[in-house]
């Protein structure tokens, strides 16, 4: 089986310490913004997440 991939993203194998700097900074700033505008899908999707990890394993089936 193959597992190579093609990476999202290609960064420059070198960058100066102010453009890493940068980077990562636009980055944060992304994440923030992302976060903000979708904040109650987000708090939904893990709040209820437990509830339907629960309905998957249901108990009353036995396993065979």
């Amino acid at each position: 089986m193959n597992h190579d991939h093609i990476p999202l993203l290609r960064f420059p194998e070198e960058l100066s310490d102010e453009a890493a700097a940068s980077i990562l900074a636009f980055l944060y700033e992304l994440a923030n913004a992302f976060e903000s505008q979708y904040a109650g899908q987000l708090h939904r999707y893990y709040h209820d997440s437990d509830h339907r990890q629960a309905d998957f394993w249901d108990d009353s089936d036995p396993p065979f």
